[in-house]
């Protein structure tokens, strides 16, 4: 488990410029039952919402939980304007504050990294109702050899060397032996890959999103990196917009 991040200063960039989860996710979810109308669903670190609001057009009935407000409220607006708003709570993955079996489906996107795994596994178990769903999902841009993603991400090493989120492959077993341990059955995963475009002014928004540089430098620092970060962009990558490659991964398992 990692340290908690606040993601909260960087909501502004998190709510403009970082993409939420594709359509993918949803369509691949849906022969699971996971989706369906009037279906209560519990989205663990929800964020700004991506997937709560997803759902919640979709006819569910979501929750969206986070320890941080300033994303919990940025994820209601934009609910709002969605025109079907989810509910959010704020408080901690380890500590829930709803009874047993309160929910069909409890969803995990992004976050999972930062929770005590194995705890927040037995929790889950416990509010799902028998035969409920736990999905874990992730979707990661990919670093390749000279590709933009792999020159973004040397760039915020040198400025934050302790960042963890370099060098990905996209694909997330280490919560295998949480949802184990707690009990799930019937594991199984799947991923695609995804490209994803960015004009240069959304990519370098994008990367100011990332634990790296929004909850790790400060202000100044921020606008100084990114000053750098534009002008190698402009340098090594001219093409407007950029082709990101992202992979989409999840692990689907059921509560017995």
């Amino acid at each position: 488990m990692m340290k908690a991040a606040d993601f909260g200063p960087t909501v502004n960039d998190y709510v403009t410029y970082r993409a939420g989860f594709p359509d993918q996710l949803y369509d691949r979810l849906a022969p699971y039952g996971i989706g369906q109308p009037d279906q209560a669903i519990l989205d663990l670190g929800t964020g700004t919402g991506t997937i709560a609001n997803a759902l919640a057009r979709r006819g569910c009935s979501v929750v969206g939980f986070d320890h941080s407000f300033p994303m919990l409220r940025a994820a209601h607006h934009l609910g709002q304007d969605a025109g079907q708003p989810a509910q959010y709570v704020t408080g901690k993955a380890e500590q829930f504050p709803y009874k047993t079996a309160s929910f069909d489906c409890v969803i995990a996107g992004q976050c999972w990294h930062w929770f005590d795994g194995p705890v927040v596994a037995r929790s889950c178990r416990h509010l799902l109702v028998p035969g409920g769903r736990l999905v874990i999902a992730h979707f990661d841009w990919l670093p390749l050899p000279g590709n933009v993603v792999e020159a973004s991400e040397q760039m915020v090493l040198e400025v934050s060397p302790a960042w963890g989120g370099s060098n990905g492959h996209g694909i997330h077993a280490h919560a295998l032996p949480d949802i184990q341990m707690a009990g799930f059955v019937d594991i199984e995963t799947f991923s695609c890959d995804v490209p994803v475009e960015y004009s240069h002014e959304a990519w370098r928004g994008r990367v100011r999103a990332s634990a790296g540089i929004g909850v790790m430098l400060s202000p100044e620092r921020i606008e100084q990196f990114d000053s750098e970060h534009a002008a190698m962009l402009a340098d090594r990558f001219p093409a407007d917009p950029l082709s990101i490659p992202h992979r989409l991964f999840a692990i689907v398992c059921t509560s017995p």
